[in-house]
């Protein structure tokens, strides 16, 4: 075989050989590309400052903050809209959002029907009642009107603490809850501590105050919620584990709480 001949075939293996690497590269570049083009539905109540609220009419807090880096870091873009606390979970229980982040605290019941990510907040419930109440503990409200939200975790606590059908606990909307008590509607109301505190720093004026009780209230762990069968819960367990390493997500509680995070607790869950 000719020289000629030899360097020929040697060409065009050679072309054959690159075409078929630029090929893989450009399918692998068109998947990643597709992969990162993902868009993630995300829900929230923005009614909990300093989780989620509106400022000016855009969504701002915490969990806004979160769910942005935690989207970036797993990969995804996303979309992030404000609904009720009950019709959060209802879109995604109907699969018209990917994901739910309001300061949802994960449950054995609530996991029966969501699926939840690695938890990223510790929390408790506490009581509020006026600076001039004598409660010192859980055990002081029984009999008294207990004002919770419905649906929340608060509600939960009271209704072990006082009996299921107790008819001295008043279910309403977030927020009211303060008001039932400042207006003498409830002697106390039972929520996440957090924002309790947050509300009555805000609302001095209101002369109202803060009781806790560990021994009546256990750590609550907040969760990002999905949909059951979920494919993105790995996605983002993953993200929240290295914005923890890398100290993002310390920033970002620093910034809204005003303390750095005990991040120890986290892996406290069970």
């Amino acid at each position: 075989m000719k020289k000629g001949k030899i360097y020929g075939i040697v060409t065009c293996i050679i072309i054959l050989f690159i075409a078929v690497v630029f090929g893989f590269s450009k399918m692998n570049g068109a998947d990643s590309s597709k992969a990162s083009n993902k868009t993630i539905r995300v829900l929230t109540y923005a009614n909990w400052n300093p989780f989620e609220y509106l400022k000016n009419g855009k969504l701002v807090g915490f969990d806004v903050d979160l769910i942005k880096e935690l989207s970036k870091e797993a990969g995804y873009k996303y979309t992030i809209k404000n609904a009720s606390w009950e019709s959060m979970f209802t879109q995604l229980q109907q699969g018209k959002a990917d994901v739910g982040i309001s300061g949802i605290t994960i449950t054995s019941d609530r996991g029966k029907t969501f699926a939840f990510s690695n938890p990223y907040f510790v929390s408790r419930q506490s009581i509020v009642v006026p600076q001039n109440s004598t409660v010192k503990s859980a055990s002081d409200l029984k009999n008294s009107k207990i004002a919770v939200q419905t649906g929340s975790t608060g509600q939960e606590a009271a209704k072990k603490l006082f009996g299921k059908d107790n008819s001295k606990i008043l279910a309403t909307q977030s927020g009211v809850t303060f008001q039932m008590v400042m207006h003498g509607q409830a002697d106390a109301a039972i929520g996440d501590n957090t924002n309790n505190e947050k509300f009555i720093e805000n609302n001095k004026e209101n002369k109202l105050k803060i009781v806790k009780d560990d021994k009546a209230f256990t750590p609550e762990y907040f969760g990002l919620m999905f949909p059951k069968g979920t494919s993105y819960k790995k996605a983002y367990d993953k993200a929240l584990k290295k914005l923890i390493a890398d100290g993002t997500y310390q920033k970002i509680y620093k910034k809204w709480f005003g303390v750095t995070p005990n991040t120890k607790e986290l892996s406290k869950f069970k």
